[in-house]
């Protein structure tokens, strides 16, 4: 384990228990107890964790921490993934984006393609999203057109959604969504924790002529709180490969091309 992978599974540790002990996190990750102290007082510098005589306790930072400050923890999966959903968008297309890890991964693909660099007098792509921390990183490419929805950001993440949001996408049309979710199954379809972002997000796809979700294995099957589309509604799933074939075929029965990155 690096420690880019100590400092994720610390922020997890601190955020399921709320605190964390350093002769207990120590023996869970295998490393020295002096170890475990330098990575929770880096973290405390960053204002992540409060420090604690013998370990951490969360902070009353509100934003979301596995966005902002780990990577996704199927990090080759994903990275497949988005190199594959990429790999969909041909030059001078509407493309949109919301937010999530799945969706950021898209965005930097998209950004580094040498065709989506070429001059072409105007931009090579038009990126639609309610992700400020997207809108942030793509700002700086001179061909990638970045629109921002507008809206109201929400405190647990980077994400915009509510009427303002809603009174923009109205008036747009998308050639293509990818929409990272937090569960997507055969019967229940693609599913989001937050109620506004599950809104935003059904919004997003209703404007789009073709719609991708972004899911790995791991979230193929599961429940999430609030709603965003039908599976019938998606035409592509892009997954990875240990996605289980059964699942698969019974997407591929509601009408979902499957992709396996």
């Amino acid at each position: 384990m690096n420690r880019h992978e100590r400092l994720t599974a610390l922020l997890d540790m601190v955020g399921e228990r709320e605190k964390v002990d350093v002769e207990v996190s120590a023996g869970e990750l295998g490393v020295s107890p002096a170890t475990i102290r330098r990575d929770l007082d880096h973290l405390a510098g960053r204002n992540l964790v409060v420090r604690t005589r013998g370990g951490a306790v969360a902070s009353n930072v509100a934003y979301d921490l596995p966005l902002r400050h780990k990577a996704a923890r199927n990090a080759p999966e994903q990275q497949r993934i988005s190199a594959a959903a990429a790999r969909m968008v041909d030059p001078g297309m509407v493309v949109g984006l919301n937010g999530g890890t799945s969706s950021t991964e898209v965005g930097r693909a998209l950004a580094t393609r040498p065709d989506m660099g070429e001059p072409t007098g105007g931009p090579s792509l038009t990126v639609v999203t309610n992700a400020l921390n997207i809108a942030h990183e793509l700002a700086v490419r001179p061909n990638i057109k970045i629109v921002v929805t507008g809206g109201v950001a929400r405190q647990q993440s980077f994400d915009l959604s509510g009427p303002l949001s809603h009174l923009f996408l109205d008036q747009i049309s998308l050639d293509l969504v990818f929409l990272g979710v937090d569960a997507f199954d055969p019967v229940h379809g693609a599913q989001a924790h937050h109620e506004g972002d599950a809104s935003t997000n059904r919004l997003m796809a209703a404007r789009a002529r073709q719609v991708v979700v972004l899911a790995d294995s791991g979230k193929l099957g599961g429940h999430a709180f609030a709603k965003i589309c039908a599976t019938t509604d998606v035409d592509v799933l892009v997954t990875d490969g240990r996605a289980d074939p059964e699942r698969v075929h019974a997407f591929e029965e509601q009408g979902v091309r499957v992709v396996k990155a």
